[in-house]
């Protein structure tokens, strides 16, 4: 019921939500796709993410931007807020600081 009508034609420029994902598949669910409108800011060398033959990337933390402890009930967890490379702050995930 809340879904609306999406249309895309062979030609079009879309963005493809990838945000997490270690593996990239050539099949995708449109409602995976938006639209896309031309901004020199998006543009990325392809230097600067390496796809090996098996479709996957390796995604480096480049910078902390905060850090949290997570209170348990019998212990206590240390996070860190991750700014990953190729990705934009909003990206930015939690992961367990013991991980890093």
């Amino acid at each position: 019921m809340k879904r609306k009508e999406i249309e895309y034609f062979v030609g079009d420029l879309v963005f493809l939500k990838v945000s997490q994902w270690k593996k990239i598949h050539n099949v995708f669910y449109v409602s995976m796709l938006r639209r896309y409108y031309s901004d020199p800011v998006h543009v990325v060398s392809i230097e600067e993410i390496e796809v090996r033959p098996d479709l996957t990337f390796e995604d480096e933390p480049i910078q902390i931007l905060d850090r949290e402890v997570k209170v348990m009930r019998r212990k206590s967890i240390l996070l860190v807020k991750l700014l990953w490379c190729n990705h934009s702050s909003e990206e930015a995930t939690w992961e367990l600081e013991e991980a890093m």
